[in-house]
């Protein structure tokens, strides 16, 4: 099973796939979101993200308390929806900026619509793949939008119930779209590790039919080297230049030295996943050829007994077995032998 976006391919059978998120750490500055996009490129992931939305378009202007993030929320705690969306929209106009510094770097971009005047601006532009985000996977009507556009559908599934992502899925393949990227997640921000349940990994990919992965909002690299060691093909994480240069997103995103420490060892975990076998590893012949075994450490003559002083269990292989010290010890030599030599059943 796999999934293309762009020029790469996605599965189990490829390296994690690392999607780095820019959302709202561009901090309302052009020249923040390129240089974001440059060091993504530098650290070497293979995609960077948008979210594609206007504050009208995802919700409001109204206050009251439906239309506030709760006080008690770490980050965000009692902002308004629309004020809060004002500061951290992607502008429309900087979408074809960003798209075209993307591909000069060879990373693919794509983006989170909200609506679907995001995705015409989306198609205007060729973006290879969608994001459906975690709150958007029960609005159906837009699942079906962009699985109609052909294009590959990374879904996240942060707060959705079994039956929400089932239905999310069945909904992109009936529009004729099975080129589908299911993603783990854990939509609080920042997100605990122990919330984070990785173990459900597996259970996703059984239950949908799709490959899997992980869109993260822990702190560090901990939790997607994991989830490579347990089936994930790709890796989302929010980026920003510097978490101290603040930001509405910038407590759970990773910086550029970090983001290059993911792409490292989340390949690093998916190339040591290897097979499911047990055995000697083709590097490991010159460890056997130096495997302790039965020696001579003695010169001896024929018609000698065989001690605990002339023979000894030693480095390299080429003798008896270790193991077989109590079957020789008391024998005596068929002939002599110099000090080095392996022990074997011939000689003694």
């Amino acid at each position: 099973m796999s999934v293309r976006i762009g020029k790469h391919e996605l599965g189990r059978q490829h390296p994690p796939f690392v999607i780095a998120e820019v959302s709202g750490n561009h901090n309302g500055d052009l020249g923040r979101a390129l240089a974001i996009v440059d060091a993504v490129a530098e650290a070497g992931a293979q995609a960077v993200k948008l979210q594609t939305y206007r504050p009208d378009t995802i919700t409001i202007d109204a206050d009251g308390p439906a239309f506030r993030l709760s006080e008690g929320h770490e980050l965000w705690g009692g902002q308004n929806l629309y004020r809060l969306y004002e500061k951290a929209h992607t502008p429309w106009e900087w979408h074809e900026p960003l798209f075209a510094r993307a591909r000069e770097h060879g990373l693919e971009v794509f983006s989170s619509p909200f609506d679907p005047t995001a995705v015409e601006l989306l198609e205007s532009l060729d973006a290879p793949a969608y994001k459906i985000a975690s709150s958007e996977i029960v609005d159906l009507p837009l699942v079906e939008l962009c699985a109609g556009t052909g294009k590959p559908l990374v879904i996240s599934t942060g707060m959705a119930t079994v039956a929400e992502i089932d239905a999310a899925v069945r909904v992109a393949r009936q529009a004729g779209n099975d080129q589908l990227v299911v993603l783990a997640c854990t939509a609080s921000y920042p997100a605990a590790p122990e919330e984070s349940n990785l173990r459900g990994i597996p259970v996703l990919g059984e239950v949908t039919g799709s490959l899997v992965g992980l869109s993260d909002h822990t702190p560090g690299i901990g939790a997607p080297v994991a989830a490579v060691a347990l089936g994930a093909c790709a890796i989302e994480k929010h980026v920003t230049l510097s978490r101290e240069d603040g930001g509405v997103d910038s407590a759970f995103s990773l910086e550029p030295s970090e983001l290059a420490q993911l792409v490292t060892e989340t390949r690093r975990a998916w190339q040591a996943l290897g097979e499911p076998v047990l055995g000697p590893k083709p590097s490991e012949l010159e460890g056997l050829r130096l495997r302790r075994s039965l020696y001579v450490v003695a010169d001896v003559r024929e018609g000698e007994r065989v001690t605990e002083h002339n023979v000894r269990s030693i480095r390299p292989a080429g003798g008896l077995p270790p193991a077989d010290i109590t079957k020789v010890l008391g024998r005596t030599f068929r002939a002599d032998a110099v000090k080095g030599t392996p022990l074997t059943w011939d000689l003694i």
